[in-house]
Protein backbone atom coordinates (compact mmCIF):
# COMPACT_ATOMS: atom_id res chain seq x y z
CA UNK A 1 0.00 0.00 0.00
CA UNK A 2 2.72 2.33 1.09
CA UNK A 3 4.30 1.51 -2.27
CA UNK A 4 0.96 2.77 -4.37
CA UNK A 5 1.05 5.73 -2.49
CA UNK A 6 4.08 6.49 -3.26
CA UNK A 7 3.82 5.42 -7.05
CA UNK A 8 0.84 7.94 -6.75
CA UNK A 9 2.36 10.77 -5.69
CA UNK A 10 5.38 10.66 -7.94
CA UNK A 11 3.29 10.24 -10.78
CA UNK A 12 0.72 13.65 -9.25
CA UNK A 13 4.16 15.36 -8.57
CA UNK A 14 5.49 15.62 -12.87
CA UNK A 15 1.98 15.77 -13.93
CA UNK A 16 1.16 19.15 -12.32
CA UNK A 17 4.54 20.01 -12.56
CA UNK A 18 4.36 19.83 -16.42
CA UNK A 19 1.20 21.22 -16.54
CA UNK A 20 1.79 24.17 -14.22
CA UNK A 21 5.02 24.90 -16.26
CA UNK A 22 3.28 24.51 -19.26
CA UNK A 23 0.18 26.62 -18.06
CA UNK A 24 2.29 29.71 -16.54
CA UNK A 25 4.30 30.01 -20.15
CA UNK A 26 0.68 30.10 -21.82
CA UNK A 27 -0.42 32.55 -19.57
CA UNK A 28 2.51 34.59 -20.07
CA UNK A 29 2.78 34.54 -23.71
CA UNK A 30 -0.67 35.20 -24.44
CA UNK A 31 -0.87 37.88 -27.20
CA UNK A 32 -4.78 38.52 -26.92
CA UNK A 33 -7.41 36.29 -24.66
CA UNK A 34 -10.52 34.94 -27.04
CA UNK A 35 -13.85 37.19 -27.30
CA UNK A 36 -15.50 34.68 -24.86
CA UNK A 37 -13.14 35.38 -21.92
CA UNK A 38 -13.16 39.27 -22.25
CA UNK A 39 -17.37 38.18 -21.89
CA UNK A 40 -16.42 36.64 -18.87
CA UNK A 41 -14.47 38.96 -17.10
CA UNK A 42 -16.77 41.60 -17.74
CA UNK A 43 -19.21 40.15 -16.43
CA UNK A 44 -17.32 39.10 -13.69
CA UNK A 45 -16.50 42.88 -12.68
CA UNK A 46 -19.98 43.46 -12.35
CA UNK A 47 -20.64 41.47 -9.55
CA UNK A 48 -19.56 43.84 -7.04
CA UNK A 49 -22.51 46.37 -8.50
CA UNK A 50 -25.15 44.13 -9.37
CA UNK A 51 -24.90 40.22 -8.37
CA UNK A 52 -28.73 39.50 -8.50
CA UNK A 53 -28.96 40.79 -11.89
CA UNK A 54 -26.08 38.93 -13.48
CA UNK A 55 -27.96 35.39 -11.91
CA UNK A 56 -30.78 36.33 -13.41
CA UNK A 57 -29.10 36.29 -16.78
CA UNK A 58 -29.46 33.56 -19.12
CA UNK A 59 -25.44 32.62 -18.47
CA UNK A 60 -24.71 30.27 -15.52
CA UNK A 61 -21.81 33.10 -13.46
CA UNK A 62 -20.29 30.67 -11.48
CA UNK A 63 -16.97 30.96 -13.46
CA UNK A 64 -17.86 34.63 -12.83
CA UNK A 65 -17.82 34.19 -8.98
CA UNK A 66 -14.29 32.55 -9.24
CA UNK A 67 -13.11 35.20 -11.08
CA UNK A 68 -14.25 37.62 -8.89
CA UNK A 69 -13.04 35.83 -5.82
CA UNK A 70 -9.73 35.32 -7.17
CA UNK A 71 -9.61 38.74 -7.62
CA UNK A 72 -10.21 39.92 -4.58
CA UNK A 73 -8.02 38.20 -3.04
CA UNK A 74 -5.45 39.20 -5.19
CA UNK A 75 -5.96 42.66 -4.26
CA UNK A 76 -5.80 42.07 -0.72
CA UNK A 77 -1.70 41.71 -1.50
CA UNK A 78 -1.86 44.97 -4.28
CA UNK A 79 -3.39 48.00 -4.09
CA UNK A 80 -3.12 48.74 -7.72
CA UNK A 81 -6.09 46.85 -9.46
CA UNK A 82 -5.72 47.05 -13.31
CA UNK A 83 -7.33 45.56 -16.21
CA UNK A 84 -4.49 42.89 -16.69
CA UNK A 85 -5.06 41.73 -13.30
CA UNK A 86 -8.28 40.82 -13.69
CA UNK A 87 -6.86 39.11 -16.76
CA UNK A 88 -4.61 36.84 -14.87
CA UNK A 89 -7.05 36.27 -12.24
CA UNK A 90 -9.35 34.46 -14.62
CA UNK A 91 -6.28 32.65 -16.18
CA UNK A 92 -5.29 31.30 -12.74
CA UNK A 93 -8.69 29.95 -12.23
CA UNK A 94 -8.78 28.29 -15.07
CA UNK A 95 -4.98 26.79 -14.18
CA UNK A 96 -5.66 25.96 -11.08
CA UNK A 97 -8.98 24.14 -11.92
CA UNK A 98 -7.12 22.37 -14.48
CA UNK A 99 -4.42 21.31 -12.17
CA UNK A 100 -6.91 20.11 -9.72
CA UNK A 101 -8.95 18.14 -12.07
CA UNK A 102 -5.93 16.34 -13.66
CA UNK A 103 -5.71 15.02 -10.07
CA UNK A 104 -9.24 13.96 -10.22
CA UNK A 105 -9.23 12.29 -13.59
CA UNK A 106 -5.81 10.59 -12.57
CA UNK A 107 -7.57 8.68 -10.34
CA UNK A 108 -10.11 7.59 -12.21
CA UNK A 109 -8.13 6.44 -14.53
CA UNK A 110 -6.39 4.45 -11.82
CA UNK A 111 -9.42 2.80 -11.25
CA UNK A 112 -10.74 2.25 -14.82
CA UNK A 113 -7.39 1.51 -16.24
CA UNK A 114 -4.33 1.51 -14.07
CA UNK A 115 -2.32 4.08 -12.09
CA UNK A 116 0.35 3.60 -15.09
CA UNK A 117 -2.02 3.66 -17.90
CA UNK A 118 -3.93 6.72 -16.11
CA UNK A 119 -0.44 8.58 -15.44
CA UNK A 120 0.57 8.65 -19.56
CA UNK A 121 -2.87 9.12 -20.63
CA UNK A 122 -2.76 12.84 -18.04
CA UNK A 123 0.65 13.42 -19.71
CA UNK A 124 -0.70 13.19 -23.11
CA UNK A 125 -3.80 15.72 -22.53
CA UNK A 126 -1.42 18.29 -21.23
CA UNK A 127 0.32 18.55 -23.82
CA UNK A 128 -2.44 18.13 -25.96
CA UNK A 129 -1.89 22.14 -27.51
CA UNK A 130 -5.98 23.08 -28.29
CA UNK A 131 -7.11 21.64 -24.17
CA UNK A 132 -3.98 23.38 -22.95
CA UNK A 133 -4.21 26.28 -24.56
CA UNK A 134 -8.03 26.67 -23.33
CA UNK A 135 -6.60 27.50 -20.29
CA UNK A 136 -5.27 30.84 -21.33
CA UNK A 137 -8.12 31.78 -23.34
CA UNK A 138 -10.04 32.06 -19.82
CA UNK A 139 -12.82 29.45 -20.94
CA UNK A 140 -15.11 27.72 -18.43
CA UNK A 141 -14.49 24.44 -19.49
CA UNK A 142 -11.22 23.89 -16.93
CA UNK A 143 -13.87 24.35 -13.93
CA UNK A 144 -16.74 22.56 -15.57
CA UNK A 145 -14.27 19.34 -16.29
CA UNK A 146 -12.47 20.26 -12.32
CA UNK A 147 -16.25 19.55 -11.06
CA UNK A 148 -17.69 16.96 -13.59
CA UNK A 149 -14.53 15.03 -13.01
CA UNK A 150 -14.32 15.43 -9.30
CA UNK A 151 -18.41 14.52 -8.82
CA UNK A 152 -17.82 11.10 -11.23
CA UNK A 153 -14.78 10.13 -8.87
CA UNK A 154 -17.03 10.21 -6.01
CA UNK A 155 -19.85 8.38 -8.14
CA UNK A 156 -16.95 5.83 -9.02
CA UNK A 157 -15.82 5.37 -4.97
CA UNK A 158 -19.42 5.39 -3.71
CA UNK A 159 -20.33 2.66 -6.39
CA UNK A 160 -17.76 0.14 -5.51
CA UNK A 161 -16.38 1.23 -1.87
CA UNK A 162 -20.76 0.97 -0.88
CA UNK A 163 -20.65 4.73 0.88
CA UNK A 164 -23.81 6.17 0.75
CA UNK A 165 -22.89 9.37 1.58
CA UNK A 166 -20.41 9.60 -0.89
CA UNK A 167 -23.05 9.76 -3.54
CA UNK A 168 -24.31 12.81 -1.23
CA UNK A 169 -20.76 14.65 -1.94
CA UNK A 170 -21.32 13.52 -5.90
CA UNK A 171 -24.76 15.59 -5.92
CA UNK A 172 -23.04 18.47 -3.96
CA UNK A 173 -20.61 18.98 -6.44
CA UNK A 174 -23.12 18.54 -9.21
CA UNK A 175 -25.17 21.04 -7.74
CA UNK A 176 -22.07 23.47 -7.81
CA UNK A 177 -20.99 22.76 -10.76
CA UNK A 178 -24.55 23.39 -12.50
CA UNK A 179 -23.88 26.53 -11.80
CA UNK A 180 -20.85 26.70 -13.84
CA UNK A 181 -22.35 24.62 -16.68
CA UNK A 182 -25.88 23.27 -16.29
CA UNK A 183 -24.39 19.65 -17.63
CA UNK A 184 -22.87 18.93 -14.48
CA UNK A 185 -26.47 18.06 -13.42
CA UNK A 186 -25.82 14.82 -15.47
CA UNK A 187 -24.04 13.55 -12.18
CA UNK A 188 -27.09 13.14 -10.84
CA UNK A 189 -28.92 11.13 -14.18
CA UNK A 190 -25.90 8.79 -13.76
CA UNK A 191 -25.71 8.25 -10.10
CA UNK A 192 -29.83 8.13 -9.69
CA UNK A 193 -30.23 5.45 -12.61
CA UNK A 194 -27.38 3.36 -10.95
CA UNK A 195 -29.10 3.66 -7.55
CA UNK A 196 -32.27 2.71 -9.30
CA UNK A 197 -30.56 -0.39 -10.52
CA UNK A 198 -29.20 -1.08 -7.01
CA UNK A 199 -32.58 -1.07 -5.76
CA UNK A 200 -33.86 -4.12 -7.85
CA UNK A 201 -30.46 -5.95 -7.88
CA UNK A 202 -28.78 -5.47 -4.65
CA UNK A 203 -24.94 -5.96 -4.22
CA UNK A 204 -22.13 -5.77 -1.72
CA UNK A 205 -22.76 -4.21 1.33
CA UNK A 206 -25.16 -1.53 0.09
CA UNK A 207 -28.87 -3.27 0.71
CA UNK A 208 -31.96 -1.43 -0.65
CA UNK A 209 -32.07 0.47 2.85
CA UNK A 210 -28.43 1.94 2.03
CA UNK A 211 -29.41 2.51 -1.84
CA UNK A 212 -32.19 4.45 -0.78
CA UNK A 213 -30.38 6.59 1.61
CA UNK A 214 -27.93 7.04 -0.62
CA UNK A 215 -30.51 8.10 -3.51
CA UNK A 216 -31.86 10.78 -0.62
CA UNK A 217 -28.38 12.34 -0.19
CA UNK A 218 -27.63 12.53 -4.03
CA UNK A 219 -30.56 14.53 -4.54
CA UNK A 220 -30.07 16.60 -1.70
CA UNK A 221 -26.52 16.82 -1.82
CA UNK A 222 -27.58 18.55 -5.57
CA UNK A 223 -30.28 20.63 -4.26
CA UNK A 224 -28.43 22.16 -0.89
CA UNK A 225 -26.51 24.56 -3.81
CA UNK A 226 -29.36 24.41 -6.69
CA UNK A 227 -32.24 25.54 -4.65
CA UNK A 228 -31.51 28.86 -3.58
CA UNK A 229 -29.58 29.76 -7.32
CA UNK A 230 -32.82 28.33 -9.36
CA UNK A 231 -35.02 30.68 -7.05
CA UNK A 232 -32.74 34.09 -7.17
CA UNK A 233 -33.05 32.92 -10.66
CA UNK A 234 -36.33 32.30 -11.16
CA UNK A 235 -36.88 29.41 -12.98
CA UNK A 236 -35.86 25.53 -12.61
CA UNK A 237 -34.74 24.86 -16.43
CA UNK A 238 -31.99 26.35 -17.74
CA UNK A 239 -32.62 28.91 -20.28
CA UNK A 240 -30.70 26.84 -23.18
CA UNK A 241 -32.38 23.73 -22.33
CA UNK A 242 -35.98 25.67 -22.14
CA UNK A 243 -35.02 27.18 -25.93
CA UNK A 244 -34.03 23.71 -26.87
CA UNK A 245 -37.30 21.85 -25.90
CA UNK A 246 -39.48 24.86 -27.25
CA UNK A 247 -37.29 24.48 -30.68
CA UNK A 248 -37.46 20.50 -31.03
CA UNK A 249 -41.33 21.36 -30.49
CA UNK A 250 -41.60 23.60 -32.91
CA UNK A 251 -39.88 21.84 -35.26
CA UNK A 252 -41.35 18.76 -34.84
CA UNK A 253 -44.53 20.61 -35.70
CA UNK A 254 -43.19 22.17 -38.74
CA UNK A 255 -44.88 21.62 -42.11
CA UNK A 256 -43.27 24.20 -44.29
CA UNK A 257 -40.38 22.81 -45.78
CA UNK A 258 -38.42 26.15 -46.29
CA UNK A 259 -36.53 27.24 -43.02
CA UNK A 260 -38.73 29.02 -40.90
CA UNK A 261 -37.25 31.96 -38.35
CA UNK A 262 -39.01 32.03 -35.09
CA UNK A 263 -37.61 33.97 -32.16
CA UNK A 264 -34.24 34.56 -34.14
CA UNK A 265 -33.91 30.08 -34.07
CA UNK A 266 -33.88 28.69 -37.49
CA UNK A 267 -36.26 25.52 -37.45
CA UNK A 268 -36.57 22.87 -40.39
CA UNK A 269 -38.50 19.61 -41.36
CA UNK A 270 -38.55 16.42 -40.53
CA UNK A 271 -36.76 15.37 -43.21
CA UNK A 272 -33.90 17.63 -42.67
CA UNK A 273 -33.53 15.88 -39.70
CA UNK A 274 -31.20 13.17 -41.22
CA UNK A 275 -28.76 15.75 -42.60
CA UNK A 276 -28.23 17.83 -39.35
CA UNK A 277 -27.49 14.68 -37.18
CA UNK A 278 -25.06 13.47 -39.54
CA UNK A 279 -23.78 16.75 -40.15
CA UNK A 280 -23.30 16.92 -36.12
CA UNK A 281 -21.68 13.52 -35.98
CA UNK A 282 -18.99 14.00 -38.67
CA UNK A 283 -18.67 17.89 -36.48
CA UNK A 284 -18.08 15.96 -33.53
CA UNK A 285 -15.47 13.51 -35.16
CA UNK A 286 -13.76 16.28 -36.39
CA UNK A 287 -13.30 18.29 -33.73
CA UNK A 288 -12.42 15.27 -30.92
CA UNK A 289 -9.74 14.18 -34.16
CA UNK A 290 -8.34 17.90 -34.06
CA UNK A 291 -8.36 17.76 -30.25
CA UNK A 292 -6.34 15.05 -30.17
CA UNK A 293 -3.71 15.92 -33.08
CA UNK A 294 -5.52 13.72 -35.26
CA UNK A 295 -1.99 10.92 -34.10
CA UNK A 296 -3.75 9.86 -30.87
CA UNK A 297 -6.99 9.19 -32.47
CA UNK A 298 -6.44 5.94 -33.90
CA UNK A 299 -5.00 4.48 -30.21
CA UNK A 300 -8.19 6.05 -28.82
CA UNK A 301 -10.44 4.14 -31.10
CA UNK A 302 -8.02 0.61 -31.04
CA UNK A 303 -8.09 0.87 -27.03
CA UNK A 304 -11.60 1.97 -26.58
CA UNK A 305 -12.08 -1.40 -28.68
CA UNK A 306 -9.74 -3.26 -26.73
CA UNK A 307 -11.29 -2.54 -23.44
CA UNK A 308 -14.89 -3.55 -24.87
CA UNK A 309 -13.55 -6.57 -26.65
CA UNK A 310 -11.99 -8.11 -23.08
CA UNK A 311 -15.14 -7.90 -21.34
CA UNK A 312 -14.04 -9.56 -18.43
CA UNK A 313 -11.55 -6.85 -17.62
CA UNK A 314 -14.38 -4.12 -17.64
CA UNK A 315 -16.57 -3.75 -14.44
CA UNK A 316 -20.33 -3.19 -14.28
CA UNK A 317 -19.69 -0.01 -12.85
CA UNK A 318 -17.02 0.95 -15.78
CA UNK A 319 -19.17 -0.26 -17.99
CA UNK A 320 -22.29 1.47 -16.71
CA UNK A 321 -20.73 4.99 -15.96
CA UNK A 322 -18.53 5.46 -18.90
CA UNK A 323 -21.31 4.28 -21.43
CA UNK A 324 -23.60 6.85 -19.99
CA UNK A 325 -21.25 9.67 -19.98
CA UNK A 326 -20.14 9.21 -23.82
CA UNK A 327 -23.88 8.43 -24.82
CA UNK A 328 -24.69 11.50 -22.70
CA UNK A 329 -22.56 13.75 -24.43
CA UNK A 330 -22.35 12.83 -27.24
CA UNK A 331 -26.21 13.51 -27.39
CA UNK A 332 -26.06 16.90 -25.90
CA UNK A 333 -23.02 17.77 -28.41
CA UNK A 334 -25.19 16.79 -31.00
CA UNK A 335 -28.82 18.57 -29.76
CA UNK A 336 -26.65 21.38 -29.93
CA UNK A 337 -25.22 21.36 -33.10
CA UNK A 338 -28.76 20.56 -34.51
CA UNK A 339 -30.06 23.62 -32.72
CA UNK A 340 -27.76 26.36 -33.37
CA UNK A 341 -25.50 24.53 -36.29
CA UNK A 342 -22.20 25.03 -34.18
CA UNK A 343 -20.11 22.78 -32.46
CA UNK A 344 -16.44 23.78 -31.60
CA UNK A 345 -13.63 22.23 -30.20
CA UNK A 346 -13.75 23.41 -26.42
CA UNK A 347 -17.52 21.87 -26.15
CA UNK A 348 -15.86 18.06 -26.85
CA UNK A 349 -13.51 18.69 -23.95
CA UNK A 350 -15.37 16.72 -22.09
CA UNK A 351 -15.21 14.01 -23.89
CA UNK A 352 -11.33 14.33 -24.55
CA UNK A 353 -10.82 14.50 -21.00
CA UNK A 354 -12.41 11.42 -20.33
CA UNK A 355 -11.87 9.25 -23.21
CA UNK A 356 -8.51 9.51 -23.45
CA UNK A 357 -8.05 7.18 -20.10
CA UNK A 358 -7.91 4.16 -23.44
CA UNK A 359 -5.19 5.84 -25.65
CA UNK A 360 -2.79 4.30 -23.97
CA UNK A 361 -4.05 0.63 -23.52
CA UNK A 362 -4.34 1.53 -27.70
CA UNK A 363 -0.78 2.65 -27.85
CA UNK A 364 0.14 -0.47 -26.68
CA UNK A 365 -1.81 -2.44 -29.01
CA UNK A 366 -0.32 -0.31 -31.62
CA UNK A 367 3.18 -0.79 -30.08
CA UNK A 368 2.43 -4.83 -30.35
CA UNK A 369 1.72 -4.79 -34.15
CA UNK A 370 4.32 -2.51 -35.01
CA UNK A 371 6.95 -5.55 -33.06
CA UNK A 372 5.39 -7.50 -35.59
CA UNK A 373 5.82 -5.95 -38.38
CA UNK A 374 8.88 -4.72 -37.98
CA UNK A 375 10.27 -8.63 -36.54
CA UNK A 376 8.76 -9.95 -39.69
CA UNK A 377 10.42 -7.50 -42.02
CA UNK A 378 13.72 -8.01 -40.18
CA UNK A 379 14.27 -4.06 -40.55
CA UNK A 380 14.93 -4.72 -36.11
CA UNK A 381 16.50 -7.21 -34.43
CA UNK A 382 15.37 -7.12 -30.74
CA UNK A 383 12.17 -5.22 -30.60
CA UNK A 384 10.05 -5.18 -27.95
CA UNK A 385 6.98 -3.53 -27.05
CA UNK A 386 8.10 -1.07 -24.35
CA UNK A 387 10.36 0.11 -26.88
CA UNK A 388 7.65 0.35 -29.40
CA UNK A 389 5.48 2.12 -27.07
CA UNK A 390 7.74 4.62 -26.12
CA UNK A 391 8.54 5.40 -29.56
CA UNK A 392 5.10 6.14 -30.37
CA UNK A 393 4.66 8.09 -27.08
CA UNK A 394 7.42 10.46 -27.94
CA UNK A 395 6.53 10.82 -31.35
CA UNK A 396 3.06 11.69 -30.54
CA UNK A 397 5.37 14.47 -28.12
CA UNK A 398 6.73 15.85 -30.98
CA UNK A 399 3.89 16.88 -32.97
CA UNK A 400 2.03 18.46 -30.01
CA UNK A 401 5.05 20.08 -28.80
CA UNK A 402 5.90 22.88 -31.40
CA UNK A 403 1.95 23.71 -31.75
CA UNK A 404 2.15 23.59 -27.74
CA UNK A 405 4.55 26.44 -27.27
CA UNK A 406 3.21 28.39 -30.18
CA UNK A 407 1.85 32.20 -28.19
CA UNK A 408 -1.82 32.16 -28.89
CA UNK A 409 -2.61 35.15 -31.03
CA UNK A 410 0.66 36.19 -32.34
CA UNK A 411 -1.00 37.62 -35.33
CA UNK A 412 -3.43 39.53 -33.24
CA UNK A 413 -0.56 41.85 -31.65
CA UNK A 414 -2.21 44.89 -33.56
CA UNK A 415 -5.07 44.99 -31.01
CA UNK A 416 -2.96 46.00 -28.34
CA UNK A 417 -1.71 48.52 -30.23
CA UNK A 418 -4.49 49.98 -31.48
CA UNK A 419 -5.80 49.97 -27.66
CA UNK A 420 -2.78 51.60 -26.39
CA UNK A 421 -3.70 54.18 -28.84
CA UNK A 422 -7.44 54.74 -27.71
CA UNK A 423 -6.20 54.52 -23.76
CA UNK A 424 -3.59 57.30 -24.36
CA UNK A 425 -5.70 59.35 -26.65
CA UNK A 426 -9.47 59.52 -26.01
CA UNK A 427 -11.30 60.74 -23.00
CA UNK A 428 -12.61 57.82 -20.65
CA UNK A 429 -16.17 58.94 -21.60
CA UNK A 430 -15.81 58.41 -25.70
CA UNK A 431 -17.46 55.50 -26.88
CA UNK A 432 -15.81 53.06 -29.70
CA UNK A 433 -17.02 51.29 -32.08
CA UNK A 434 -15.66 48.29 -32.92
CA UNK A 435 -15.37 45.49 -35.07
CA UNK A 436 -13.69 43.27 -32.27
CA UNK A 437 -14.92 44.14 -28.75
CA UNK A 438 -11.63 43.39 -27.38
CA UNK A 439 -10.02 46.45 -28.53
CA UNK A 440 -12.07 48.48 -26.37
CA UNK A 441 -11.70 45.99 -23.18
CA UNK A 442 -7.93 46.51 -23.41
CA UNK A 443 -8.26 50.51 -23.94
CA UNK A 444 -10.69 49.97 -20.76
CA UNK A 445 -13.28 52.15 -23.02
CA UNK A 446 -17.06 51.74 -23.38
CA UNK A 447 -17.16 49.93 -26.61
CA UNK A 448 -20.10 49.39 -29.39
CA UNK A 449 -19.35 45.95 -32.00
CA UNK A 450 -20.58 46.93 -35.07
CA UNK A 451 -20.39 45.30 -38.51
CA UNK A 452 -21.87 41.41 -38.87
CA UNK A 453 -21.84 40.07 -34.99
CA UNK A 454 -23.18 36.63 -34.24
CA UNK A 455 -25.66 35.77 -31.43
CA UNK A 456 -26.85 32.24 -30.54
CA UNK A 457 -25.81 31.15 -34.13
CA UNK A 458 -27.77 34.01 -35.71
CA UNK A 459 -25.88 36.72 -37.31
CA UNK A 460 -27.02 40.42 -37.07
CA UNK A 461 -25.89 43.73 -39.52
CA UNK A 462 -25.43 46.70 -36.66
CA UNK A 463 -24.52 50.28 -37.89
CA UNK A 464 -21.79 52.27 -36.90
CA UNK A 465 -24.24 53.94 -33.67
CA UNK A 466 -24.21 57.78 -33.72
CA UNK A 467 -23.00 58.21 -30.05
CA UNK A 468 -19.52 56.95 -31.54
CA UNK A 469 -16.53 58.82 -31.00
CA UNK A 470 -14.17 56.31 -32.49
CA UNK A 471 -14.45 54.29 -35.34
CA UNK A 472 -12.26 51.25 -35.09
CA UNK A 473 -11.91 48.91 -38.46
CA UNK A 474 -9.98 46.59 -40.02
CA UNK A 475 -9.27 47.39 -43.45
CA UNK A 476 -7.41 45.44 -46.51
CA UNK A 477 -7.26 48.26 -49.10
CA UNK A 478 -6.36 52.23 -48.54
CA UNK A 479 -9.32 53.35 -49.24
CA UNK A 480 -12.28 51.28 -47.12
CA UNK A 481 -13.29 53.82 -44.54
CA UNK A 482 -16.44 53.49 -42.40
CA UNK A 483 -20.08 53.98 -42.77
CA UNK A 484 -20.74 56.97 -40.36
CA UNK A 485 -23.20 59.75 -40.61
CA UNK A 486 -20.78 62.69 -40.98
CA UNK A 487 -17.45 62.99 -41.78
CA UNK A 488 -14.66 61.06 -40.39
CA UNK A 489 -10.53 61.71 -39.77
CA UNK A 490 -8.02 58.74 -39.65
CA UNK A 491 -6.42 59.15 -36.60
CA UNK A 492 -4.19 56.30 -35.95
CA UNK A 493 -3.45 52.97 -37.96
CA UNK A 494 -1.13 49.52 -37.40
CA UNK A 495 -1.04 46.46 -38.81
CA UNK A 496 -2.63 44.03 -37.67
CA UNK A 497 0.31 41.31 -37.75
CA UNK A 498 3.42 43.16 -37.96
CA UNK A 499 4.89 40.00 -39.98
CA UNK A 500 2.40 39.51 -42.72
CA UNK A 501 1.29 42.96 -43.00
CA UNK A 502 -1.77 42.13 -45.07
CA UNK A 503 -4.13 43.86 -42.98
CA UNK A 504 -4.57 47.28 -40.79
CA UNK A 505 -6.35 48.06 -37.87
CA UNK A 506 -7.39 52.32 -38.72
CA UNK A 507 -9.05 54.48 -36.30
CA UNK A 508 -10.77 57.42 -37.06
CA UNK A 509 -12.27 60.10 -35.34
CA UNK A 510 -16.20 61.44 -35.87
CA UNK A 511 -16.32 64.56 -36.15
Amino acid sequence: MKTEHKRDAIHLFILILVACVLGIYLIVSTVLISKDGVFYIERAQRLASDPVGLVKEEFSPGFEFLIFATHEFVTLFTDNSSLFTWIYSAQSVTLLCRLFGLISLYFIGKMLVGSKRSFYAMLILILLPYPAKMTSDVLREWPHILFLSTGFLLLLCGSRCCKWWMFGLAGLVSGIGHIIRPEAAQLVIFGGMWLLYRLIRPECDLRRTGVGLALVALVIGFAIPFAPYAKARGRIIPENLRLLISYLETAESETNPELKAESGYETYTASGVPGLIAGAIGRLAGEISENLMYYFLPALVVGVYARVHRRSAVSDIERFFMSAFVSFNIIILILLYYDWQYMARRHCLPLVAFTILYVPAGLEVLAQWLEVSLSKGRLWTNPNPQLCFAILFVTGAGLCIPKLLLPARADKQGYLHAAEWLKNNTNPEDVIAVTDGRMSFYAEREGVVYGYVERDGVVYENEVPERAKYVVRIVKGEDEKPEVSGPAREEFSVWLDGQEKTKKIVIWRVL
